[in-house]
């Protein structure tokens, strides 16, 4: 992909990452994600548009809102930065439109996810269910045929997380069973090594939290789950199909 391409697509991702603070914040909250603008908690002075100019912005205020002072978290810089190289990164990985579409649909999905499960342990509707609707009419629009190996990843990773959640629903909520259907239609094979990557690093975090905390309270500390399906994800669009043939040539 050429490097005007992959750049223009990090801008792009910069200016998705300002929307998917807004998202992140106001969405669990019940908050309407066009009004009010953006505006200081403190001291409620509107964000100015050269002040809401994606990590510049925040540069320029040297992270201080401008009318009261109050610090800026390095969260909102951080997520657009973040977005900007997801963005970049499906672009320059992928290698035709349909995976870049089911890409962008996937990572745009994963960010505000993350954000809000490490918030408020919930992965709302509101977005696995847009981006399910999404990665299904990018199939349909660019390559029908790959809509079955879609259904069956999505419905295999639901229903192996929907298991997993009536086995042990205190360790498995319903918002990581939708997500993983998400995954299954955005990654089709690739969702299993997303899968794998996910459970090798959600196990990973809960010996460290039981390391650090102790065996008893260690098994009582809830890890939200859906961090660990983005990161897993965003190996799997990296890696994932290699995986899969790679495992399939040797059957």
């Amino acid at each position: 992909m050429p490097a005007a391409i992959v750049t223009l697509a990090a801008v792009v991702g910069l200016l998705v990452g300002s929307f998917l603070n807004v998202v992140a914040h106001r969405l669990p909250r019940g908050e309407s994600l066009i009004r009010p603008r953006s505006r200081c908690p403190r001291c409620g002075a509107p964000v100015r548009a050269r002040d809401n100019v994606p990590v510049l912005g925040w540069l320029a205020l040297r992270g201080r809102c401008r009318d009261c002072g109050e610090p800026i978290s390095r969260r909102y810089p951080a997520v657009e930065l973040a977005t900007g190289a997801l963005y970049a990164l499906v672009v320059a990985t992928q290698d035709d439109a349909l995976a870049i579409a089911l890409g962008l649909v996937l990572v745009t999905a994963l960010v505000p996810i993350t954000l809000i499960d490490l918030d408020h342990r919930l992965i709302p509707n509101r977005i696995t269910l847009p981006a399910a609707a999404a990665a299904l009419a990018a199939g349909l629009a660019l390559d029908a045929g790959f809509v079955p190996e879609q259904l069956v990843a999505g419905a295999a990773a639901f229903a192996f997380f929907f298991l997993a959640a009536w086995l042990h629903p205190r360790g498995m909520g319903m918002g990581d069973v939708k997500l993983a259907g998400v995954l299954g239609l955005c990654l089709g094979r690739a969702a299993a090594p997303a899968i794998f990557f996910a459970l090798i690093a959600g196990v990973l975090a809960g010996i460290a939290v039981i390391v650090r905390l102790g065996a008893a309270r260690g098994r009582r500390t809830a890890v939200p789950f859906g961090p660990f399906l983005a990161l897993g994800a965003v190996a799997a669009l990296l890696v994932g199909d290699g995986l899969v043939d790679a495992y399939t040539d040797r059957l």
